[in-house]
């Protein structure tokens, strides 16, 4: 004699229905893990359609913030994950920008200005596209070069060595003059590098940051960067884990430097120097530098602060008089803030840490009690 189930079939509907309570919070935390990214990009795009509501001036700063915006997140990259002071990042956003213009520039003008270029580099020119990206490639490559000793040092040590890249990137390129033109002008450069171009690569670059933080290595590189002896204890090595993001902050520094002299339009070895590092850092240091959201969040308060100063040094009119302020006010202002952050906030604005969606409530048991 055979006995039915005292449990009641299940219906295809029930199943479905079953099916999908269990996967919609898989769904809804998936999202919510990727809502840093997605948040950080539609404000990069808010924000770029504020440059053409003014004139011309208005536009080349929002897209000169753009592009700084670039330069911070791949300084971000590998300091922001491994917690080491890092100079070098302008220097890889020099090469960037000079193997972008040789590789871009029209050869009329190559021999013009650097009449002793090798032949097959003279008459070498693509598009701005594939300049860009050879200029990431190049610095990733020098860094790759390069790294691999100097990821071996820590602390005041690193710090020095990066310091040092900068200043023989400086020398170098200010001195080879068959090459670069050395301390004068590199004229002629396609100034294609506009307000919806930047944003485009800056939403590039903050997707690059993104994803590579989410990675396996990211997430065991700041495992040393919170306890370097913990971390080698745990079979985790160091010195690979910073050369990957020591090359892929170098390939967007590369970028960077790339953006910058097509929206210039000139090049000069000095723009690539202590000023450029010093501005890039405390835009970094003051949003967060251990978020991609600081690193966002503190380039655009800098660009804003900046502006500010400019216009009150320039002067504001106000009725019979004008409000000015003077000259150099902007670098003591700068220089101030990034003093209170690291007082009154070490951590910058954000923190440390990322813009994220609100978690939803769970549901009390009553309410689960009402679904059923």
């Amino acid at each position: 004699m055979s006995h039915r189930s005292a449990t009641p079939a299940s219906t295809p509907q029930a199943d479905l229905k079953g099916l999908s309570a269990s996967t919609a919070p898989v769904w809804r935390e998936e999202l919510r893990r990727l809502s840093p990214l997605f948040i950080l990009l539609g404000a990069i795009l808010l924000i770029a359609p504020l440059g053409m509501m003014g004139d011309i001036v208005l536009e080349r700063r929002v897209t000169l913030a753009l592009v700084n915006l670039v330069a911070v997140v791949g300084l971000y990259i590998f300091m922001g994950n491994s917690g080491i002071l890092t100079f070098s990042a302008v220097g890889f956003m020099a090469i960037g920008a000079y193997v972008s213009a040789l590789t871009t520039l029209n050869p009329m003008l190559k021999q013009t200005f650097l009449p002793n270029l090798p032949d097959w580099l003279n008459a070498l020119q693509i598009s701005p596209l594939a300049g860009t990206l050879a200029a990431g490639c190049v610095a990733a490559a020098v860094a790759a070069v390069v790294g691999w000793p100097l990821m071996r040092l820590s602390g005041i040590a690193a710090a020095i060595a990066t310091l040092s890249l900068l200043i023989i990137a400086y020398i170098g390129l200010g001195n080879w003059t068959s090459v670069t033109g050395g301390q004068t002008s590199l004229m002629g450069l396609n100034t294609w590098v506009k307000l919806w171009p930047a944003a485009i690569w800056a939403c590039v670059a903050v997707t690059i940051a993104f994803v590579y933080q989410e990675t396996r290595w990211a997430l065991a590189l700041r495992a040393t960067r919170e306890d370097e002896v913990a971390a080698r204890a745990s079979a985790l090595l160091p010195v690979p884990l910073r050369l990957i993001a020591f090359v892929i902050s170098a390939f967007v520094s590369g970028m960077a430097g790339a953006l910058y002299g097509h929206f210039l339009g000139t090049l000069r070895v000095e723009t690539f120097y202590l000023d450029s590092t010093f501005l890039f850092l405390t835009m970094l240091v003051v949003g967060g530098q251990r978020s991609l959201t600081g690193a966002v969040v503190g380039t655009f308060a800098i660009s804003l602060l900046a502006e500010l100063l400019r216009l009150l040094e320039v002067g504001i009119p106000m009725g019979p008089v004008a409000l000015s302020a003077p000259a150099g006010l902007g670098d003591v202002v700068l220089a101030g803030v990034m003093l209170a952050i690291l007082v009154f906030r070490p951590q910058g604005i954000t923190g440390g840490r990322e813009v994220i969606w609100p978690r939803r409530h769970a549901p009390t048991p009553k309410q689960k009690e009402e679904t059923q």
